[in-house]
């Protein structure tokens, strides 16, 4: 992709496109690129302020990212938002091979540095039970939007921690939106080349047609292991089990929801705390089922965490090996969700 297509494709895009900055500009709005806020095999990003006073993030993509396409896809992608959990695109940069994005700066960075230094004694990341709850519900509100709020359907498919931004209030934004793919509201699988997302995030059918067709409910497999390391289950399983490359670590969190033991989760100490754990527990669970059909949508995993936890029943444990057909097996909830 040469600068001509994309000054075409800029074009032809209409109204969606936000403002168009030289290079010059960002450099001016990041003073030289003097505060840096994180980097990643993307680029770095850069803290920065606009004309108006408004603090931005901005982030300036490697010159040997590619030829412009993963570049074109999140402006593209973006453009057509607008959610209270959806991160605000003000801008962006493209003037031969410099490439930069203009975000609203999120006071709180990622969510990946309070669930990442949780367990350290020293760390100040800490997030009491009923925050972390409300950072479920919002991406969960998120996603609801990019999957059934748009007039197209737009699949993130890079879910994580590191991806969800927090503003002064903790209100969770996702973020990251260069692996996203567009496709029809009432079109549910997508084509797709080449396995999209991070290593432990990744839904089964998206590296493997075997277990079906890669559409929407990719994310919400993403969202249930995200939901996992949010509870803190993720990290004390992994610590429990890692001697043994057998068990899944699924398997663990199983037994103690079947035998009615407490979830031992750091700073979860009252009875309504203990169940708002259990609850986004199980609701994680479903997320990860194998068989896409077999998870429920995002605007079911809104009522799911907004209900009452004596409404929700423990999902059958994932299996490892693909349904032996994806409209085959559906639990009662999948099938009242699947078309969503």
């Amino acid at each position: 992709m040469n600068d001509q297509s994309v000054d075409e494709f800029f074009r032809n895009y209409g109204s969606y496109i936000p403002k168009r900055y030289n290079y010059s500009d960002i450099k001016r709005m990041t003073n030289s690129f003097q505060d840096k806020l994180g980097q990643g095999g993307y680029g770095v990003v850069y803290k920065g302020k606009l004309l108006d006073g408004r603090l931005v993030a901005v982030k300036v993509l490697s010159e040997t990212k590619g030829h412009g396409e993963e570049f074109i896809n999140e402006v593209a992608t973006i453009s057509r938002t607008s959610h209270v959990n959806v991160v605000t695109f003000l801008g962006f940069c493209y003037q031969r091979n410099k490439r930069a994005l203009v975000y609203e700066l999120m006071s709180n960075g990622s969510l990946d540095k309070f669930i990442y230094n949780d367990r350290s004694p020293d760390s100040d990341c800490h997030l009491d039970c009923n925050t972390r709850y409300q950072i479920a519900v919002g991406v969960a509100r998120g996603l609801e939007y990019l999957h059934r709020g748009c007039n197209t359907r737009i699949v993130h498919f890079d879910i994580k921690p590191q991806n969800i931004l927090l503003d002064d209030d903790f209100c969770p934004k996702i973020a990251d939106f260069g692996l996203t793919k567009l496709g029809q509201r009432k079109v549910s699988i997508m084509s797709m080349v080449g396995a999209r997302g991070t290593v432990g995030y990744i839904a089964s059918e998206v590296f493997s047609r075997n277990f079906g067709g890669v559409y929407h409910k990719s994310d919400v497999y993403s969202y249930g292991m995200m939901i996992l390391e949010i509870v803190g289950r993720r990290n004390d399983i992994e610590t429990r089990t890692s001697h043994s490359s057998e068990k899944y670590f699924p398997d663990y969190i199983y037994k103690q929801l079947e035998h009615g033991e407490d979830l031992r989760l750091n700073g979860v100490t009252t009875e309504e705390e203990k169940e708002t754990a259990r609850k986004m527990t199980i609701v994680s669970l479903w997320c990860i089922q194998t068989n896409p059909a077999d998870r429920p949508s995002m605007t079911t995993i809104v009522e799911m965490l907004e209900g009452s936890l004596q409404s929700l029943q423990i999902p059958p444990k994932p299996v490892l090996a693909p349904p032996p057909r994806l409209e085959q097996g559906s639990s009662s909830l999948a099938q009242s969700s699947s078309t969503d």
